[in-house]
């Protein structure tokens, strides 16, 4: 089965992906304001965030009504949404895409909770594959400690106590966080991920992170043609540049 569409363009894709709590959000975070600084075009979206399903999808969590098959309905939606308005256009215009979350999350999660993996894929045929995809790869005790340490509980579905794995949500979050886990695993050398360790600390998985990112992408081809403007009340700033470059030439 054909899993990706044969799509060309000038802009380059990042996705990065991992279990909850494996802080993949802060170095994708973190490479966005890297980039940033750099002068680099370059715009940032995450998973289950399109504004059309995002109402509907928080409250069926809150009323724990979502099956399997409609929170995977749910998800592909999302992200066809926000694949057609906001991807595809930033990627034609020449932009370097991050994407906290791509599709193996859902390829991960919807077939660990039973949905049929050719069904699943065939959901999201229409997208592109990643230029570079970075599996943050933690354990699962230091996953979970790390959502402990922002909040007081876990959360039902993030736990996976839908599907009656536990009564203990620490220990269903364990036996469903770790089948997660082995998807992710035996998706790796069929979509080329990039695995890091994510035990390592936040500093030393970024220098690892903006290596990579220059490694695999020409980042000079996706540096703004001119500075941004400068605001009307401060004209003379270009005039004193002007001036100080004729001294030191």
């Amino acid at each position: 089965m054909k899993t990706f569409a044969e799509l060309n363009f000038p802009g380059r894709l990042i996705a990065v992906e991992g279990l909850d709590g494996s802080g993949k959000s802060t170095q994708i975070y973190l490479l966005k304001r890297w980039l940033e600084a750099e002068g680099i075009k370059v715009y940032f979206s995450e998973w289950n965030s399109s504004e059309l399903v995002k109402s509907a999808t928080s409250k069926g969590k809150k009323r724990e009504l979502l099956t399997p098959t409609t929170f995977s309905l749910i998800h592909a939606t999302d992200f066809a949404d926000r694949y057609e308005r906001h991807l595809v256009p930033l990627l034609r215009a020449g932009y370097i895409v991050l994407c906290d979350r791509y599709v193996f999350t859902a390829f991960a999660r919807d077939v660990t909770r039973g949905c049929p993996p050719d069904w699943v894929r065939g959901n999201y045929s229409f997208a592109a594959a990643p230029d570079l995809t970075m599996f943050f790869k933690a354990d699962l005790e230091v996953s979970l400690n790390r959502i402990l340490d922002g909040r007081p509980k876990l959360k039902f579905f993030e736990a996976g106590m839908d599907l009656n794995l536990s009564k203990d949500p620490y220990e269903s979050f364990k036996i469903f966080q770790g089948r997660i886990l082995e998807q992710y695993m035996a998706m790796s050398k069929e979509f080329k991920f990039v695995t890091l360790d994510a035990n390592e600390n936040v500093e030393k998985q970024q220098i690892i992170v903006r290596k990579l990112v220059s490694e695999r992408i020409a980042l000079k081809k996706f540096k703004r043609r001119s500075p941004l403007p400068l605001p009307p009340s401060l004209p003379y700033v270009a005039e004193e540049k002007e001036e100080l470059e004729d001294k030191t030439a």
